[in-house]
């Protein structure tokens, strides 16, 4: 991934359409999808939509139904491979995620897709966690997604779909989806769209949304992002997108507190916290934007990282947000482990943690052992 130079947030991007394109009913003929779908709630109903394209240009078809018929309603994502899709159906209810889980024997943990739907199913399929339709098939496993799924690519609605299918899939096997959000879901939330892939913006248009329409509280999307955390603990291990700065040591705020104090604030444009401990939280020095663990004059200390593990009663820290190696690494003697690669150059890794062993593993399968 890029270095963003830091949190500034930017103006959203003007999306209000000027255009007269018609909205017609949903078909059966998915080959033709190009992005989508998107589910809005208005009043009593529910509202589909997708982009498709034929011959050459893109159309939106849209499809209504009541809010009391949820149940039926069964929706279909593209992949990256041509006419293949997968169903969604969409969940009876929205809870905020956990933030402390007990210890679990098998984890997969990868970061920074960005909208790389090729390279997240080739990590997820050489190593066990989905089949070739794309159902789980990581038994009781956690998949612990750290970050940074929106941007840059052009398949970022279909990434955000598999993951939120993939959730009730997983529990139904007794395993688990974790989605720790970083700092692109956080900058699309709250109108920071300078990584934003122009298809999107684009769509936005067509459907006759401002793009910041696409994922507010009036959507499917947009509810079950404001249910994710940005900090969460696995056993003996603690896992955010960016890391925790001195600063946030310094807080000696639990999980379950810094997960409280920054949900209410994912889409905030203001900046006028009710807390002034969010002015470090949702800002470079906050979980989802640190860099310091890698980079900068400022870097971590041992003593540092060695606080967090003690404050937070773990023996190791995972983040994704820099890219500090052509694979996942390690760092501070074991304590430390990124895994944000280069997906989109084809430098694509995961963490491996099978009980108490340690491997990176590629998108062919391979699994190399990280000693420490």
């Amino acid at each position: 991934m890029q270095q963003e130079p830091h949190s500034q947030r930017l103006s959203p991007e003007a999306a209000t359409p000027n255009c007269n394109n018609p909205i017609k009913s949903v078909t059966n003929d998915d080959t033709m999808q190009y992005d989508g779908p998107y589910v809005f709630y208005k009043n009593d109903k529910i509202q589909v939509k997708y982009i498709v394209q034929v011959n050459g240009t893109r159309t939106v078809r849209a499809d209504s139904l009541l809010l009391s018929q949820k149940k039926t309603l069964q929706l279909k994502s593209a992949t990256d491979e041509p006419g293949k899709f997968f169903s969604i159906h969409l969940k009876d209810k929205l809870e905020e995620e956990k933030s402390v889980f007990k210890s679990v024997k098998k984890q997969l943990i990868l970061s920074d897709i960005e909208g790389n739907f090729g390279a997240f199913r080739k990590l997820l399929q050489s190593n066990g966690v989905i089949n070739s339709d794309l159902n789980w098939t990581f038994g009781d496993g956690h998949l612990v997604l750290v970050g940074d799924f929106f941007d840059r690519g052009d398949q970022v609605t279909e990434v955000l779909w598999l993951i939120y299918a993939l959730e009730e899939k997983a529990k139904a096997a007794g395993g688990w989806v974790h989605f720790i959000l970083g700092n692109h879901e956080i900058m699309n939330l709250s109108g920071d769209l300078r990584y934003l892939n122009t298809k999107y913006a684009g769509n936005a248009q067509l459907m006759q949304e401002n793009y910041m329409a696409l994922y507010n509280d009036n959507t499917e999307l947009g509810r079950w992002l404001r249910t994710k955390n940005i900090v969460e603990k696995i056993g003996d291990v603690l896992f955010m997108h960016g890391g925790m700065s001195a600063a946030i040591n310094m807080m000696a705020l639990s999980v379950k507190d810094l997960d409280r104090l920054a949900r209410p604030y994912y889409a905030d444009t203001t900046y006028n916290y009710a807390d002034p401990r969010l002015n470090f939280i949702m800002a470079d020095e906050g979980p989802f934007w640190y860099r310091g663990y890698y980079m900068g004059k400022a870097r971590a200390t041992d003593q540092q990282i060695d606080s967090t593990l003690q404050q937070y009663d773990v023996k190791h820290i995972v983040t994704g947000h820099s890219v500090v190696a052509d694979t996942v690494s390690v760092w501070y003697n074991g304590k430390l482990f990124n895994t944000d690669t280069h997906h989109a150059g084809g430098k694509s890794e995961a963490l491996l943690i099978d009980g108490n062993k340690y491997f990176r593993v590629n998108a062919t399968g391979v699994k190399v052992p990280l000693t420490f």
